[in-house]
């Protein structure tokens, strides 16, 4: 039975991508990429000084409606500073969710801190506020305005909840508990451009907000990122530190700080800003993709994740879920033999040799996920 479901699918994918191997999600170049990149060859400024930095600055901070956008050379580093600027200190724990790129928790251990994982919800895949709620009032005691781990005395230094797949979490209601609590909260929206919650876009919510340009992304730089605030000191502070705080001077080269060599090089924000002007034409792109597929898996009796209630998602990966492990294997298995690379949801942060050792609290439902659900191809289609 199952064997004629996975061949209707990989079969339905193919044809709607007209290809006989099927990449999970690709880049597609359609704009001024390379009219922008041979600008940026031709005016020599091709590091971290350039026009298109600015450019690609300006537009980002009008399109998500951050005041202030810093890029940087990916999505990790500018979680790095985004982490240091928030107040994270070496033995003190972050709190976030085991569902997640292994660069959400590297991050936190770039500063000297442990995650901290509480569980995820069915609806959103992002973290629960409920049980972010319970790990605090159980676990957790405050005192004279810092949050303390009962169990491993560490104080609670952040907490980064993850707009997972794309589909915002229930970012107002994490807001309101981190702010019950005093803990400053970054958003992990790596793979949210083009996502709102509410009318907001998602990387806005928190003090700050971070988000990817990796190949494997909405729109591309080939590598990238930006952190998001409205803070005027900590922009002025992140630029200067992905900048190997170097103060600026006409030809003094004096840093004043231990800094990183964070920027986004000029060459890469002109392949970006071309990439973001189409990026509205993608989101569209990919959110019929989206619609297309619910009615495909819904004549299937296969769940298909759609975004959350209050949400506009760019649904930037598309997800499926199998009724056990057993099975989402067997389709894997499958899927990849056929040419159509689907793939698994990350291991779970808490499974990996360096992060098991973490606290966590209570994550069943982020158990039941990884087990159950399947990412299928989801690139933008552009008309051949």
């Amino acid at each position: 039975m199952f064997e004629s479901k996975f061949k209707r699918i990989v079969s339905f994918i193919k044809d709607l991508y007209k290809k006989e191997i099927v990449p999970l999600h690709e880049p597609v170049f359609i704009g001024n990429e390379e009219k922008y990149v041979l600008d940026a060859i031709r005016s020599t400024f091709v590091s971290s000084l350039g026009e298109y930095v600015s450019r690609v600055e300006a537009f980002l901070s009008g399109f998500t409606g951050a005041k202030y956008s810093v890029v940087t050379v990916n999505g990790t580093a500018a979680l790095h500073i985004a982490l240091l600027l928030a107040g994270v200190e070496r033995d003190t724990e972050v709190v976030t969710q085991p569902l997640s790129f292994v660069a959400t928790c590297n991050a936190i251990s770039y500063l000297g801190a442990y995650p901290t994982f509480v569980d995820i919800e069915k609806e959103t895949l992002g973290m629960s506020p409920t049980a972010l709620q319970e790990f605090l009032s159980e676990c957790c005691i405050f005192k004279d305005g810092v949050v303390y781990n009962k169990i491993t005395k560490r104080k609670i230094s952040a907490i980064v909840p993850v707009h997972t797949f794309g589909h915002p979490c229930r970012i107002d209601e994490i807001m309101k508990i981190a702010q019950m609590y005093n803990i400053p909260v970054v958003e992990d929206a790596a793979e949210a451009l083009g996502s709102f919650y509410k009318g907001k876009h998602v990387g806005t919510f928190g003090k700050l907000g971070i988000i990817s340009f990796n190949g494997n992304k909405i729109v591309t730089s080939g590598g990238g990122g930006v952190i998001l605030t409205s803070d005027e000191e900590l922009a002025r502070r992140a630029k200067h530190l992905t900048t190997t705080a170097k103060v600026p001077h006409n030809w003094e080269y004096f840093h004043d700080e231990v800094g990183y060599n964070y920027r986004m090089p000029n060459i890469n924000a002109a392949l970006l800003l071309a990439q973001l002007e189409n990026l509205e034409k993608f989101i569209i792109i990919k959110r019929e993709l989206a619609m297309c597929y619910k009615d495909f898996f819904d004549k299937l009796d296969i769940e298909f994740f759609t975004e959350p209630p209050n949400a506009r998602s760019n649904y930037w990966l598309n997800a499926i879920f199998w009724e056990n492990k057993l099975i989402r294997d067997k389709f894997l298995e499958y899927s990849h033999a056929n040419g159509v690379l689907c793939r698994p949801a990350w291991v779970l942060m808490n499974k990996l040799p360096m992060y098991r050792n973490c606290f966590s609290y209570n994550i069943k439902i982020a158990y039941e996920i990884e087990d159950k659900l399947v990412n299928i191809p989801s690139g933008v289609i552009i008309e051949r």
